[in-house]
């Protein structure tokens, strides 16, 4: 009678949650944040909330045994995706099976999703979601959660899978009812990571119901309590709980920052440090400045010193009965829509009637012209930039981490680096990057690569690294010319020291309309492997390597910019890449890429596969890109060049499709 009992209430969650999770109204709790995990959330359990789209989130967390940095980025208001980096002090890392050698303490890597199945209206919030996904299986888990506000109290319950799944409460778990496939949950875990696992997903003999609710005393203190249901005798070997119930109090100082300490199940404090930022509308890049230009001078002379104080170059001016013609060129700003928006003021504030016709370039890329050759023979050309040979260079003081090293768990470089460009001509650019590092932690990077690729042309870098303290280094001498043969058909050639690993020379081919979605295009370098030392030595290692490049822009059909590479890698490896990215009209940009080449699983060692994650913040006037691979390996690595000529023209997309 008990087994029939707990069999109807399980079908009966199952429908409720079926017929909840159709879109409704909007969430209309705001007092979010992250768990200990990055995950929005209360202590270490998930909730349903999730950040508005473009929000970025570090999480530092000191707990026992685990310490943990997770980056999260939520590209949408629906997704939120996360990438974590844990040490786990109860266990060690070892070089090998002989723990004489076993160095510091294990860590792990993996990512999270979380999507939002409905918001929040006369029914909860509903989300799903999956920890450690791709992972070695040692925090893997899912969950299903509902949420709902009343005031300043935030309610939820949820059901979880694999490590959330411990409890006094666990029932049979309800998808069995749809297929006994479901009772079948893996155990064993996957040491080298990497791999999906599908048959793992929201399987297991039993679901575990978590529960716990925040309460806001104000705007800034938070109270939190959770019924928590961590595996707390899986792989981690957390101590034996003295209880279920978390406790925990959060103290947000303004909209970025917030600290939380809470009491876990009894047994030990934690300490929790958050930041976050809203990329897509806290960041603005530009705000229009006029001109300190004379009151006597022209109209033309005005939208010259307008433009160009808001970093955008005029080439030509030309005047018709019917309108002003303008050739115009910039590197700075993100879209065309943008340009077009400071053209606009900016001819406003030089007092311009006409309407205005423009034809931009960049780097003397035509990226798109209303301006034809009737036009300019019909027309007066009333201003020409005086065209002469340009150096540009720029000097700061900059940190190179690196991560995820068997010698430990963070290193660093304090540097000074110099970037320069001379522009021979408007289409021909000698590009240069120099380094001297002040002072690092690399000298003790000495471990080989754990997995050795015959070709090795990433995996050693710490050959590289320990040999930067106190030396000037070359990581860039290289020249590009650029060139448009034919309408929306370009061309750039490059030669030189291309990055800090490798010499070459190559070109790249890509067709590219402004006002489409799409672009595609090729590339081919010759390559050889630069000597450790970073000036103008080489090594043996030469390759050819190439791609067929196909990219997609957002115009709202689908909702993300994708990128699809095929072709031959450094290390000889041939195969496909894919990325998928959200860009808002700021600049801002989060990422996401995995590559897979005929090198199997097995041969690429550790992490199956390359994958990794990228953004770029605009910061005033400029932008901090950055990069991460959870490893460092050699299949499926490519040329790190400085610009491709899908950077340089994407600057032209519009988003007013």
């Amino acid at each position: 009678m008990k087994k029939m009992f707990i069999n109807i209430i399980n079908k009966i969650f199952i429908y409720i949650l079926v017929i909840i999770c159709a879109p409704l109204f909007s969430d209309s709790f705001q007092y979010n944040n992250y768990n200990n995990h990055g995950v929005v959330g209360l202590i270490n359990m998930p909730t349903a909330r999730l950040f508005n789209e473009g929000v970025f989130g570090l999480t530092i967390y000191d707990g026992t045994p685990e310490q943990k940095i997770t980056v999260t980025a939520s590209p949408y208001d629906w997704l939120e995706s996360s990438f974590f980096y844990t040490n786990i002090q109860n266990k060690k890392y070892c070089v090998d099976q002989n723990v004489s050698i076993c160095r510091q303490d294990f860590k792990d890597k993996g990512f999270n999703l979380k999507l939002r199945l409905k918001e929040e209206g006369v029914f909860p919030a509903i989300a799903i979601g999956i920890n450690d996904l791709a992972g070695t299986g040692f925090f893997s888990s899912e969950y299903i959660v509902g949420s709902y506000g009343i005031d300043n109290l935030d309610l939820h319950f949820g059901l979880g899978w694999g490590s959330l799944n411990t409890s006094d409460l666990s029932f049979r778990n309800p998808l069995s009812f749809i297929n006994d496939t479901f009772d079948d949950r893996p155990t064993d875990f996957v040491s080298r990571g990497g791999q999906f696992q599908p048959e793992r997903y929201f399987s297991g003999k039993e679901a575990s119901p978590f529960f716990g609710a925040s309460y806001a005393f104000n705007k800034n203190l938070l109270f939190k309590v959770e019924y928590d249901t961590t595996d707390t005798d899986g792989a981690i070997e957390y101590d034996i709980p003295s209880s279920r119930a978390s406790l925990g109090l959060e103290y947000t100082f303004n909209k970025n920052f917030t600290v939380g300490l809470a009491r876990e199940r009894n047994n030990y404090f934690s300490l929790k440090f958050v930041y976050k930022k809203n990329t897509a509308t806290d960041i603005k890049n530009f705000e229009y400045e006029k001109a300190d230009v004379p009151e006597n001078a022209d109209k033309y002379n005005k939208l010259v010193g307008n433009l160009s104080s808001n970093g955008i170059g005029v080439n030509k001016i030309y005047e018709s009965a019917s309108a002003i013609g303008i050739e115009i060129t910039q590197f700075r700003h993100p879209s065309l829509d943008l340009i077009e928006e400071i053209i606009y003021v900016a001819k406003e504030d030089s007092g311009i009637e006409k309407d205005i016709r423009t034809r931009y370039v960049i780097a003397d890329l035509e990226a798109y012209s209303e301006i034809d050759e009737a036009y300019i023979k019909s027309a007066n050309l009333l201003y020409e930039r005086e065209k002469s040979q340009r150096f540009i260079t720029d000097t700061r003081f900059s940190l190179r981490p690196f991560l995820a090293a068997r010698e430990g768990f963070f290193k660093l470089a304090a540097m000074i680096e110099n970037d320069s460009e001379y522009v021979i001509k408007d289409n021909f650019f000698f590009n240069s990057n120099l380094k001297y590092t002040l002072k690092d932690n690399f000298e003790d990077l000495v471990l080989p690569p754990v997995d050795v690729f015959p070709a090795q042309v990433r995996s050693d870098v710490k050959e590289y690294l320990r040999r930067l303290e106190g030396r000037l280094v070359i990581g860039r001498a290289q020249f590009d010319y650029h060139l448009t043969p034919k309408q929306n058909n370009h061309l750039m050639f490059t030669a030189g020291i291309l990055e800090e690993m490798f010499n070459g020379y190559g070109f790249e081919y890509l067709y590219f309309q402004p006002r489409k979605n799409y672009a595609y295009g090729f590339e081919l370098f010759n390559v050889q492997k630069r000597d450790y030392d970073l000036r103008f030595g080489t090594l043996d290692y030469k390759q050819t390597t190439g791609h067929l490049n196909f990219y997609y822009r957002n115009y709202g059909r689908i909702p993300f910019d994708a990128k699809i590479s095929y072709g031959k890698y450094l290390a000889g490896d041939v195969g496909g890449t894919l990325e998928l990215s959200r860009t808002y009209k700021n600049g801002a940009k989060f990422g996401v890429f995995a590559t897979f080449t005929d090198v199997t699983a097995e041969q690429f060692g550790e992490g199956s596969f390359d994958k990794g994650l990228f953004f770029s913040i605009p910061i005033y006037k400029d932008f901090i890109d950055y990069t991460w691979s959870p490893l460092t390996k050699d299949p499926g690595a490519k040329i790190l060049r400085k610009h491709t000529l899908n950077d340089l023209l994407v600057k032209f997309r519009s988003y007013n499709k």
